[in-house]
């Protein structure tokens, strides 16, 4: 057989394509705190788009990205949204994944807990900062770092998801948090609690749309539409931002107000994979690999899915 194939490419003749059939059930990873995807899941958009299709939805919740992209690595689910450092370390493992389009990412923050002293990025030094490891709260302290001037090595790593973090954060367990919304909105009004900077002074973060390799090339049309489906959540989030905070309350149990600030100045835009958001997270992937954070240099562009181009 593998002779066979050698020989029909030296002839010049084309292997035949095998077109694979829908899926009989698309399989959404989620985030309770993704605006759009929440939104998306509420008012059961995609099983309106979908099933006239014969398709249905399947929705599966995640506390954060890693975990995320890990199932989709091994074929759990087909598609979900994540901040802008999982895919880094998916692509690392060499992971069968493609970036199909562009969020704005949640804002990020750094914490202090109540009766720390820190009062500059240069105080970091040697403080014990919780953070998901391979989540875009990683990638935010690094660039913190960055502006400190400080190494990675000279801080002590807290590996924390989500809700251990919060726990060692209130029990005064670590010195430091980096984390997103809306925990950041739910923290940062304690008293006691500061925030040190934020990432609107450190840098810009994206978050990304991601889908399986293998669901990307057999159903480049249906990536489409799901594309198309999340941006009309959007346009509805932006339309509506109230309804969406009392969607995320009701999701989460955490308050309305709290949710109001987290998604106060998210743009709900669903964007296409430019150039120019390529490159800037080849750099977080490039920063990740100067550190040795990852093990092999990987090419962003190599795994970024363009509509309409042959995937």
């Amino acid at each position: 057989m593998f002779v066979r194939r050698r020989s029909l490419l030296a002839a010049g003749l084309a292997l035949p394509v095998v077109a694979r059939a829908a899926p009989k059930v698309l399989r959404v990873g989620f985030q309770k705190g993704e605006p759009i995807l929440m939104a998306t899941r509420s008012a059961k958009s995609l099983e309106t788009a979908l099933g006239p299709q014969g398709i249905g939805v399947e929705w599966i919740e995640f506390q954060f990205g890693p975990p995320m992209l890990e199932a989709m690595r091994v074929g759990s689910i087909d598609v979900g949204a994540v901040g802008d450092t999982p895919p880094v370390f998916a692509q690392a493992a060499r992971g069968d994944l493609m970036y199909i389009a562009a969020l704005h990412g949640a804002p990020q923050s750094l914490l202090l807990p109540v009766g720390s002293k820190i009062g500059s990025l240069a105080e970091l030094r040697g403080k014990k900062i919780a953070f998901g490891r391979g989540s875009s709260a990683h990638h935010f302290l690094l660039m913190i770092l960055e502006k400190a001037g400080l190494r990675y090595d000279q801080i002590e790593p807290a590996y924390l998801g989500p809700a251990d973090a919060g726990a060692a954060f209130e029990r005064g367990a670590v010195e430091a948090w980096s984390i997103w919304e809306p925990y950041t909105s739910l923290f940062n009004t304690r008293d006691g609690v500061r925030t040190l900077t934020t990432n609107t002074e450190i840098g810009d973060q994206f978050g990304f749309a991601m889908a399986s390799g293998p669901f990307v090339r057999g159903n480049p049309d249906l990536v489409g539409t799901v594309l198309d489906v999340l941006a009309a959540s959007g346009a509805r989030c932006r339309a509506d931002r109230g309804a969406v905070a009392g969607m995320l309350s009701e999701a989460t149990g955490m308050a309305a107000d709290v949710w109001g600030r987290a998604i106060a100045g998210n743009p709900f835009e669903v964007l296409p994979l430019t150039p120019a958001l390529i490159a800037g997270q080849q750099r977080v992937a490039d920063r990740f690999r100067a550190l040795g954070l990852i093990p092999v240099d990987i090419r962003v562009a190599d795994i970024a899915w363009q509509r309409g181009a042959k995937a």
